[in-house]
C-alpha cells in the first residue's frame, strides 16, 4: 500500500485516525492500534516480508535485553553485525558476487532476491539504538514499546531515521490534549502538501527524465537538450517525490500527536556542499555524522584524516543507497567536495554567493546524473550528452507548467514546514482550498498508474 493511494488516504487513514482517537486516553489501546496498523499497512505492501520484519524486532529486542541483563558488549556486537548481515544478504551478496564472476570472465544470473519494502531504513534505526546502549544514551524498552519505535508505519519504510528518544517517549502522551486540533490541522496540511508534492510534481516529472535515461541505458546517446532537460527533471523529481514523502509521514504522525523530525530545509537554495548536506535528508546526514564521521576522529584530527573520514562516510552513504558502481561514484564525488570545501575553509577563502550557488547546484545537478543513471556506461552517455559531444537534438519540452513550478518552488521555497508550521494561520479559505485540493490530488491519484517513491528502492 502506498501512502499516495486512494485506498490509503480515504480507507486506511482515517480508520486508522478514528481508532487511535476513539482509544485516546489508554496507552495501552493505543500502542495496540498502532502495532497492528503498522504490521497492516506493511503486509498490504508484501505479506511474505511481515515474519522477517517480526524477526528483525526479535533479534534486537533480545540483543538489547542480553546486553540489559549481563553488560558484556559481545551482545550490541552480535546486534549490530547480524543487521548489517541481514542488510548485506538482501542488498549487496547478489551485486559483489556478480561482479566477482564477471571479473574473472564468467557469466553470472541474478539470484531472485525481493528486497523487503524500508530494510534500509529500520536497520539503521535499529542500529543508531544498539550503539546508544553501549554509550549509556538509551535503556532497554518493553518489547511492545520498541515494536511501536520499530514499526511506526508513517517513518517505517522511507524515513526520517528517528532515534528511539525521539520517538517512544511521545508515545506515552494522549493525543487528545489542548493541541489536538492544531495537530490534525497543521499534520493534515503537510500531509496535503506532501501529497501534492508526489502526485502533482514528482510523478509528472518522472515521465519527463525516465524516458531518456532508458534510452541511454539502451545505447542511445541523447542530444545536448533533452539530456539537460531530463537531468533538471530528475533533480528536481528526486526532491518532490522524497520531501513528499517526508511530509507526509510527518504530518501523519503530527495528526496522531507525534512530532518526527523533519528531513528538508530547502536543499536547492545551499551555497556550499556542506550547506547542501545540512539540508538534504536532513537524518541521514546526522545518522552519518554521529555514527560514521565522529567515531572515525570527525574534525578532531589533522586535515588528511579528516578528508579521509569526510571520504569514508560518503562512500559509506553512496552505498547504503544501492548496490552498484554509480553509487559508489556518486557517494565518491560528494566526499570529494565535502573534502575540498572543508580544505577551502581552512585555507580561508570566500567566493561569491551566487557564483558559489551556481558552482553548488551544477555539481549536486551532474552527481544526480550519475545516481540515476544505471550503470556507468548510462551516466557517461548522459553527462556525453550534456556537455554537448552529441549534438543539441531536437528537444519538445512537455508539462512546462509543471516544470516552471517545481523550478520557482524548489529553488524559492519556502520549505515545508516554515509555511504550514509558522506562516500559515487558521482559516475557513485555508480549510475550503485544503478539501478542494484533496479532491483532486485524490482524483488525480485514480486517473493514472501508481509510482511509488524513488526511496522506497533503498
Amino acid at each position: 500500500m502506498l501512502f499516495a493511494s486512494q485506498s490509503f488516504l480515504i480507507v486506511f487513514l482515517p480508520l486508522v485516525l478514528g481508532l487511535y482517537y476513539a482509544v485516546g486516553d489508554s496507552r495501552a489501546a493505543r500502542q495496540g492500534v498502532i502495532i497492528a496498523a503498522s504490521v497492516l499497512f506493511y503486509g498490504l505492501w508484501d505479506w511474505r516480508f511481515v515474519p522477517f520484519l517480526l524477526a528483525m524486532v526479535g533479534f534486537s529486542q533480545t540483543v538489547a535485553i542480553m546486553w540489559g541483563r549481563t553488560r558484556r558488549r559481545i551482545w550490541l556486537r552480535v546486534g549490530i553485525v547480524g543487521n548489517l548481515a541481514v542488510l548485506f544478504g538482501f542488498k549487496y551478496a547478489d551485486w559483489l558476487v556478480g561482479c566477482v564472476l564477471r571479473w574473472s570472465g564468467r557469466e553470472h544470473a541474478a539470484w531472485p532476491i525481493v528486497l523487503p519494502l524500508g530494510l534500509s531504513f529500520f536497520v539503521f534505526q535499529k542500529i543508531s539504538y544498539l550503539v546508544d546502549l553501549g554509550r549509556g544514551q538509551a535503556r532497554v524498552y518493553r518489547l511492545a514499546d520498541f515494536m511501536e519505535f520499530v514499526t511506526f508505519f508513517p517513518q517505517m519504510v522511507a524515513g526520517p531515521i528517528v532515534r528511539h528518544n525521539e520517538l517512544v517517549p511521545q508515545f506515552d502522551r494522549s493525543p487528545r490534549n489542548a493541541a489536538m486540533w492544531e495537530n490534525l490541522g497543521c499534520g493534515g496540511l503537510l500531509l496535503l502538501v506532501g501529497l501534492g508534492k508526489k502526485v502533482g510534481l514528482a510523478d509528472t516529472l518522472g515521465g519527463l527524465c525516465a524516458p531518456v535515461f532508458d534510452a541511454a541505458h539502451a545505447g542511445h546517446v541523447p542530444g545536448m537538450g533533452a539530456a539537460w532537460l531530463a537531468a533538471v527533471a530528475y533533480m528536481l523529481q528526486i526532491y518532490f517525490d522524497f520531501s513528499g514523502y517526508s511530509d507526509m509521514a510527518i504530518g501523519m504522525a503530527l495528526m496522531m500527536g507525534i512530532r518526527l523530525p523533519f528531513n528538508f530545509n530547502a536543499p536547492y537554495m545551499a551555497v556550499s556542499v556542506r550547506d547542501f548536506w545540512r539540508r538534504w535528508h536532513m537524518t541521514l546526514s546526522r545518522f552519518l555524522r554521529d555514527y560514521i564521521y565522529i567515531p572515525l576522529g570527525g574534525n578532531r584530527c589533522a586535515p588528511v584524516r579528516q578528508a579521509a573520514n569526510v571520504m569514508v562516510t560518503m562512500e559509506l552513504a553512496g552505498v547504503w543507497h544501492g548496490a552498484g558502481w554509480n553509487f559508489a561514484l556518486w557517494g565518491l564525488l560528494h566526499g570529494a567536495a565535502l573534502a575540498a570545501a572543508h580544505a577551502w575553509d581552512r585555507a580561508g577563502r570566500a567566493m561569491p554567493r551566487s557564483c558559489a550557488y551556481v558552482l553548488t547546484m551544477g555539481f549536486v545537478l551532474v552527481t544526480w546524473v550519475v545516481f540515476r543513471a544505471a550503470d556507468l556506461a548510462t551516466a557517461g552517455r548522459m553527462l556525453g550528452a550534456m556537455a554537448g559531444l552529441h549534438g543539441m537534438g531536437a528537444t519538445a519540452i512537455h508539462h512546462p507548467v509543471v516544470l516552471g513550478l517545481a523550478v520557482v518552488v524548489a529553488v524559492m521555497g519556502p520549505s515545508s514546514q516554515q509555511m504550514i508550521l509558522d506562516r500559515v494561520r487558521p482559516a475557513p479559505w485555508v480549510a475550503v482550498a485544503a478539501g478542494i485540493a484533496f479532491v483532486l490530488l485524490v482524483f488525480l491519484i485514480g486517473g493514472r498508474p501508481p509510482e511509488p517513491f524513488i526511496y522506497f528502492q533503498f
